[in-house]
């Protein structure tokens, strides 16, 4: 157009910027840019609007910003591009200013907010803001409804979450297909794949996210065949499978022992559908091969990656090596994963428990001081509980909570019965270099432990426990809740960083294998 002599006008350049965002490329967007400077339209409050939300699309907030500043009029459409900009990198502090500086708000404002709270993991300021939202009299749609249950699912908040699901029938949602698989995943997460696959059973119609939903959920819950049969399913349905998809099905088989499937699944990925593994699908494989026991075949495997293996690739094998006590690999692991200087504290430890385990102390010795030489911190365990819609959370070595003397009780009496059964604790999961009663003390203490107690205390009998933990639980818990399953006959749940362990009659749905 412009080689033929004709000029754009302000409509013609804004439909460039939006080509721009749309494939978000921002080096073409400020060519785009600096052609409108030069054609006199940069203060033309078309045109700026388009800038803004192309630079918030790219990420270049920056940019947004300079433009932003300059408009006289500032259309709610424009406000939303730099909330949503803001949101999605992260700075919900300043997507919140802007939010509260609109002098109008409209739904994907509200949007906007409540599902940037969702996505960065601060489940509770996204349901606060929703209901505001509420307050206000703004409906809510399909986006609002699957960020508040993406939060409810971020947080475990199994019956604030049946709550919602109660409204979003009321609301007539119950049948659209990004809230169904919104429901679905916020069952999974919360610890009820009963009520998941219920959702998921009366979907009038399903997508690659709802699939993806369930076959995950069940993969987590340690339901892998169930997991295979519903990722089959899904091919004959005509649904084709994605990255996310194949996740899920690899790991479902890596928790069942499903070895030959789970290599007929990779090969599948790669040769009919085309999909180039990442670490995610090589860590599953290298989990798969290792829960096996194949762990040469593991190592073989990590030896022929085409990308360089990360620490979750080579945490996988570490985590192998410790089951079945295999200290000669564990050592050429270490050799890799110190050498890269890892900052993860969960690493050390568990190269150091191998290490303890095969009685070889000076080495273990040698890897936690290596551990605090770098400076490595152990990230701080917390867990939380749902009673009876209200959140409880609990950090190790909690000292604050109200009922803490009670729950230390409890957690007291428990140890005088399991040590009557012949329970020693298992010292080597406390980092500190204190003494032997200091470190019973201290695994006394992890917040799963208080938060288990505070459910039993707080609930009748019978009621399942369900906790959520941001770490993987280490082993000497493991041990205590299955011995409190079998003692207070309680069902317990617990979703830790890994996977979901699901605690019955003394026994963990993972084989003791996490």
């Amino acid at each position: 157009m412009v080689g033929k002599g004709v000029k754009p006008n302000q409509f013609t350049l804004s439909t460039v910027v939006k080509a721009c965002a749309s494939i978000a490329s921002l080096e073409q967007g400020k060519q785009a840019h600096n052609y409108i400077i030069k054609m006199g339209f940069e203060s033309d409050v078309v045109v700026q609007t388009a800038l803004v939300h192309m630079y918030a699309r790219c990420g270049s907030l920056e940019d947004a910003g300079h433009v932003f500043d300059k408009m006289s009029e500032r259309s709610t459409r424009t406000w939303n591009a730099m909330i949503t900009g803001h949101a999605q990198n992260r700075d919900m502090k300043k997507a919140l200013k802007l939010f509260y500086e609109m002098s109008e708000r409209d739904v994907v404002s509200w949007t906007a907010v409540i599902a940037g709270y969702a996505q960065n993991g601060y489940g509770d300021e996204s349901l606060n803001v929703f209901n505001q939202m509420r307050k206000t009299g703004m409906k809510s749609d399909r986006f609002i409804m699957g960020s508040v249950l993406s939060a409810c699912a971020d947080l475990a908040a199994l019956e604030l979450g049946r709550q919602f699901h109660a409204y979003v029938v009321q609301s007539g949602f119950a049948l659209d297909i990004v809230v169904g698989s919104a429901l679905v995943d916020m069952y999974a997460k919360s610890g009820s794949m009963e009520d998941a696959c219920q959702v998921f059973d009366k979907m009038p119609q399903r997508n690659e996210v709802s699939w993806n939903s369930i076959i995950t959920g069940c993969a987590q819950h340690g339901r892998g065949n169930d997991a295979v049969l519903l990722f089959e399913q899904m091919l004959q349905a005509g649904i084709k499978p994605n990255e996310i998809s194949f996740v899920g099905v690899l790991s479902a088989c890596s928790h069942t022992g499903l070895v030959n499937e789970g290599r007929g699944y990779f090969n599948l990925m790669t040769q009919n559908y085309g999909i180039v593994p990442d670490v995610s699908h090589y860590t599953c494989m290298i989990d798969l091969l290792g829960r096996a026991g194949c762990l040469d075949e593991a190592e073989n495997f990590i030896n022929g990656m085409p990308v360089e293996p990360d620490v979750s690739v080579w945490g996988a094998l570490l985590g192998a090596c410790r089951i079945h006590g295999n200290t000669e690999l564990a050592k050429r692991i270490a050799e890799h994963l110190l050498g890269m200087e890892v900052q993860i504290a969960g690493i050390y430890v568990l190269l150091s428990n191998i290490y303890a385990a095969a009685g070889q102390w000076d080495d273990a010795a040698k890897v936690r001081k290596l551990m605090k030489d770098r400076g490595v911190m152990k990230q701080p365990g917390y867990s939380w509980i749902e009673v009876k819609t209200i959140m409880h959370a609990f950090v190790a070595g909690e000292t604050s909570h109200p009922q803490l003397k009670e729950i230390h009780e409890f957690l007291e009496s428990l140890s005088r019965k399991m040590k009557a059964a012949g329970y020693v604790p298992n010292k080597n999961f406390v980092l500190q270099d204190v003494e032997d009663d200091e470190k019973e003390l201290s695994l006394s203490h992890h917040s799963e432990k208080l938060a288990i107690a505070f459910g039993i205390i707080n609930t009748n009998p019978g009621t399942t426990i369900r906790v959520a933990k941001n770490l993987r639980v280490c082993g000497d818990c493991h041990t205590v809740i299955k011995f409190i399953s079998l003692n207070f006959t309680r069902k317990i749940v617990v979703r830790d960083a890994n996977r979901f362990h699901h605690f019955k009659d003394g026994r963990c749905s993972c084989g003791d294998y996490w």
